[in-house]
C-alpha cells in the first residue's frame, strides 16, 4: 500500500491508508489525540519503507478491534439530502440522484438513528479518495480553520444533523464518506455503510483558484450546454451548434475516468491525486487526454479524408456521444476529429469538473513549427506548391479553449483566461498538449511564460512570406503578409448565440507604438519586402459560392503607370482543407495580356461544378492563386484567397407540447442542392436534455433537386432552453446542419 498527503503550500488533507476502515481509541481523551497523531504521522509513515510494520504500529497505537459480527449490524445511516445540496451548489441538472457538490462550500447531510444518540458519544468521520487513500478528517468547531476538512453536527431526537466543510484547494473526484459512532470511552460501536459523492471545482467560492466573480459569466461557461464552435474564413465566418452536455448522464463519470487513464494517474496515483487540486494541472491533464496520441486518450485526429474506420469528423454535432463511446469501449480512442472536435470535447469536460471555459476560434492560424514567426509558402513558377514535406502552414481557422483560473505558479498578473489547444500539433514537454498559457503573455509578448507561449504568439502572430523557386533552386521573395495571420479571434457572446470579437485579448492594433514593443520583446525580427511599388496591381474578387452550382472568379489587374505593360498570367484553384492540405486541382488559366496605362484588366474564370465537386474536401473550400508577371521585370506579384462554398441547411421543426417526459415529433426535411445523386445519407440528431445521440438512415438515394423527409419521437428528460442539433452527411455531401430551439416545462408547472 502508499501512503500520501494531499495538496500543497500550507494547504494540506492528510491521507493514510487504514485496512479495515475503524476508528477506535481506548478511552474518550484519547479521540483527538488519536486524530492528531493521524495528522502528524502522516509524514513520517511517507518516508518509511516498511508500510506494513508501520501500519501495524499504528492500529495498535491508535485503535482498537471492530465488532462487525451479526449481532451488531448497523443502526445508523447517512441521508445525503442531494436535492437540496445538488441545487445549493448549481448541480441539480447533473443528477439529482447522487451528491455532487463543489470544494469551498458545506453541504449538509443527516445521520438517521433506530434511537436517539447518546449525549455522550462522539462521531467520527472518514473520507477516502482514490483507490490508496484516505482523507482523516477531524470534528473541529472553529469556523476559521479553514484549510481542512472538517464538519459540525446537531442533534434532533432520532437525527444528528450533519454540515460538511471542505477546502476551496482540495482535490477534485470522487469521495468516499464512512462515520464512526464512538462510544465515551473511545471504542467504535457502529460504523456506516461508505456513502460516494463528486466534490467540483467551486467557481463561485472566492477561496477557489478558479472563482470568476461575474454571474452571467458563469452561466454560459459552467452552466450552459449548448454553444457555437465559429468556423468558414476570417471574411466568411459561420457558426457551427454543438451540443456541450456537461450535465448529461454519466458524463461526470466520464470525466474523472479520463484523469484516471492519464499517464500521470495510472503511474504515480497518489502523486496525481495531489496534483488534482490544482486547475493548472488539471487542465493540462485533460489537453493531453482529449487526443489520443501519446496515451489512453478521447479523439483520434485525421485531416486525410480517409475516415471508412470511423466517423468522419463533420457528422459530430456535440461532445456527448464522443465521450461515451470512448467509455463504452474500455478508454479506446474514438475515431475521428479534427481542431473543432477537440475544442469541443475539451470544453464539456472542463466545464463538467468546474472550471470555466469557453471556445475560441483563430482566424487564419499559424502553424510554426521552427519557431522563426514566419510561414513560408513556395511555388514554382506554374504554382505548383513546392513546400512539400513542410510542416509550416496558414490553417483556415483554428479552434481551442481558454480556460479562466488562477496562476499561482507564476508571477502575479498572468491570471485570467488561459489558452489550452488540445489539436495535437506540436508536443509540449514531450506531449502532445499545449498550455494553460495566460492570453495576457500572449498580448504582451512574453514568450517564455508556462505553457507554449512561444507557440501561441506565433498562432496570432506570424508572418506569411510567399516564395517562387526556379529550376536552378534560387528563390524569389514575392510576397509578405504581416496581417493576415491571427484575424477575428472570436468566441460566443454571453449575452446570446452570436460572436465576440476577442481579438484585443491576444494582440494590441496593427501599427501601433504597443504592437512593436510586443514584437520587439517576442524577439521577432522586421521582416520587409525589399522592392518598391511596382506599375502592376492585382486584386481577387468572386461571385457568390454555393455549392453545387457555377461562379465566377475576376481577378483585377490594373496599371497605375504610365506605359502599357504586357504581363503573364497564371491563375489556379484548389480544392483544400480548412488546414491548407490540398485535395486537388481544380481549374487552371493562363493569359498573356497588355494592361493599357491607368486602365484595369478583367480577367474571369468561371469555376464549374462538374470541376470542382470531384475534389472538394468536406470542408468545402476553394483555394484562388494569381501569379502575374510582368515581361521584361523581375518582380512577380501573387495573391490568393479562400472562398468558402455556402451550404444547405436542414429544416427542423418540433410538434408538441414541451415539457418533460411528454412525446414530442421532430420533422426534418432536406433537399439535395447538387445536379448528382447522393447516396448513403444519414441523419445525426441529438440535445442536451433532450435525446440521446441518434441516427436515422435517409429513405434511399436522395436525386437532384429532391427533398427527403424522416421524422424523430422523443421524449424531454430535463426543462429549461433546450436545443434540438441535427447533422446530414451522404458520399458527396457532408456537414448540412439544423437546429430547432425550444422551451421545455417542468410537469409540476404545467396547469
Amino acid at each position: 500500500m502508499t501512503n500520501y498527503m494531499l495538496g500543497g503550500g500550507e494547504n494540506i488533507v492528510e491521507m493514510v491508508d487504514l485496512e479495515e476502515d475503524t476508528f477506535s481509541v481506548s478511552n474518550s481523551s484519547d479521540v483527538d489525540a488519536a486524530f492528531d497523531a493521524v495528522i502528524g504521522s502522516i509524514e513520517d509513515l511517507i518516508m518509511e519503507d516498511d508500510f506494513q510494520h508501520l501500519h501495524q504500529r499504528f492500529m495498535e497505537k491508535h485503535y482498537l478491534e471492530f465488532d462487525d459480527s451479526e449481532e451488531n449490524k448497523l443502526t445508523y445511516t447517512p441521508i445525503f439530502n442531494k436535492y437540496v445540496n445538488n441545487h445549493a451548489h448549481r448541480t441539480e441538472e447533473m443528477d439529482l440522484e447522487r451528491l455532487l457538490v463543489r470544494r469551498g462550500q458545506p453541504f449538509s447531510l443527516a445521520l438517521q438513528c433506530s434511537t436517539p444518540l447518546p449525549p455522550k458519544h462522539k462521531l467520527a468521520m472518514i473520507l477516502h479518495l482514490g483507490k490508496e487513500g484516505e482523507v482523516v478528517v477531524k470534528v473541529l468547531d472553529a469556523r476559521a480553520d479553514r484549510d481542512k476538512w472538517w464538519f459540525r453536527h446537531q442533534r434532533a431526537q432520532n437525527e444528528v444533523l450533519l454540515t460538511v466543510h471542505s477546502p476551496a484547494d482540495t482535490p477534485v473526484g470522487l469521495y468516499s464518506m464512512t462515520l464512526l459512532l464512538l462510544s465515551p470511552d473511545g471504542h467504535s460501536l457502529e460504523q456506516t455503510t461508505p456513502e460516494t459523492f463528486y466534490l467540483l471545482f467551486n467557481p463561485w467560492c472566492k477561496a477557489d483558484s478558479v472563482y470568476l466573480p461575474d454571474e452571467e459569466l458563469l452561466e454560459e461557461y459552467i452552466l450552459n450546454e449548448n454553444g457555437l464552435l465559429y468556423q468558414g474564413s476570417w471574411d466568411q465566418i459561420s457558426s457551427l451548434p454543438w451540443n456541450f452536455g456537461q450535465f448529461e448522464q454519466d458524463v461526470v463519470d466520464i470525466c474523472f475516468e479520463i484523469l484516471n487513464n492519464s499517464p500521470a494517474a495510472l503511474k504515480t496515483p497518489e502523486i496525481d491525486t495531489a496534483n488534482r487540486a490544482d486547475p493548472v494541472y488539471v487542465s493540462r491533464t485533460i489537453t493531453a487526454m482529449v487526443n489520443a496520441n501519446d496515451d489512453r486518450g478521447v479523439v483520434s485526429g485525421r485531416w486525410d479524408g480517409k475516415y471508412d474506420d470511423g466517423v468522419p469528423p463533420t457528422r459530430w454535432t456535440g461532445s456527448v456521444a464522443i465521450l461515451r463511446r470512448w467509455s463504452e469501449a474500455g478508454a479506446q480512442r474514438v475515431r475521428y476529429g479534427q481542431c473543432w472536435v477537440f475544442s469541443g470535447v475539451a470544453c464539456t469536460v472542463l466545464r463538467c469538473l468546474g472550471i470555466p471555459t469557453r471556445p475560441v476560434t483563430n482566424y487564419s492560424s499559424a502553424h510554426d513549427t521552427d519557431g522563426n514567426l514566419n510561414v513560408d509558402y513556395l511555388y514554382d513558377e506554374q504554382l505548383e506548391s513546392v513546400s512539400e514535406g513542410r510542416k509550416d502552414m496558414i490553417w483556415n481557422y483554428h479552434c481551442w479553449v481558454e480556460s479562466w483560473m488562477d496562476r499561482e505558479d507564476l508571477p502575479k498578473g498572468y491570471d485570467g483566461w488561459q489558452a489550452l489547444d488540445p489539436t495535437p500539433q506540436e508536443r509540449s514537454d514531450g506531449v502532445y498538449c499545449c498550455g494553460p498559457c495566460p492570453v495576457k503573455a500572449v498580448r504582451d509578448g512574453d514568450v517564455g511564460m508556462k505553457y507554449d507561449a512561444s507557440f501561441v504568439f506565433s498562432e496570432v502572430n506570424a508572418d506569411l512570406v510567399t516564395w517562387i523557386v526556379y529550376p536552378d533552386g534560387q528563390r524569389s521573395q514575392v510576397s509578405l503578409n504581416q496581417k493576415t495571420v491571427g484575424q477575428n479571434i472570436s468566441t460566443k457572446s454571453v449575452y446570446g448565440d452570436y460572436r465576440e470579437d476577442i481579438t484585443k485579448h491576444y494582440k494590441y492594433p496593427e501599427g501601433s507604438e504597443k504592437e512593436r514593443e510586443v514584437y520587439e520583446k517576442a524577439g521577432r525580427r522586421v521582416t520587409q519586402l525589399n522592392r518598391g511599388p511596382g506599375q502592376l496591381e492585382m486584386k481577387i474578387k468572386h461571385a457568390q459560392a454555393i455549392l453545387g452550382t457555377d461562379f465566377d472568379v475576376i481577378v483585377e489587374v490594373h496599371n497605375v503607370g504610365g506605359e502599357d505593360t504586357p504581363a503573364q498570367l497564371t491563375v489556379t484553384s484548389n480544392a483544400i482543407t480548412y488546414n491548407s492540405l490540398h485535395r486537388g486541382e481544380c481549374q487552371r488559366r493562363t493569359a498573356s495580356l497588355t494592361v493599357p496605362a491607368q486602365k484595369a484588366h478583367k480577367e474571369v474564370m468561371r469555376l464549374r461544378y462538374d470541376h470542382y465537386g470531384a475534389c472538394v474536401s468536406e470542408h468545402n473550400l476553394i483555394r484562388v492563386t494569381a501569379l502575374l508577371q510582368a515581361s521584361g521585370q523581375p518582380d512577380v506579384i501573387l495573391q490568393e484567397v479562400n472562398i468558402p462554398l455556402s451550404m444547405p441547411q436542414l429544416h427542423v421543426k418540433v410538434v408538441g407540447d414541451a415539457v418533460v417526459s411528454r412525446k414530442l415529433i421532430a420533422h426534418i426535411s432536406f433537399t439535395n442542392p447538387l445536379p448528382i445523386t447522393l447516396r448513403g445519407g444519414v441523419f445525426t440528431v441529438e440535445g442536451a436534455g433532450l435525446t440521446a445521440p441518434r441516427e436515422l438512415q435517409a429513405p434511399g438515394d436522395i436525386g437532384p433537386g429532391q427533398e427527403v423527409k424522416v421524422k424523430l419521437s422523443f421524449k424531454p428528460t430535463r426543462a429549461g432552453l433546450r436545443k434540438l442539433m441535427v447533422d446530414f452527411d451522404a458520399d458527396r455531401l457532408r456537414d448540412v446542419k439544423g437546429i430547432a430551439t425550444l422551451i421545455v416545462r417542468n410537469k409540476l408547472t404545467v396547469n
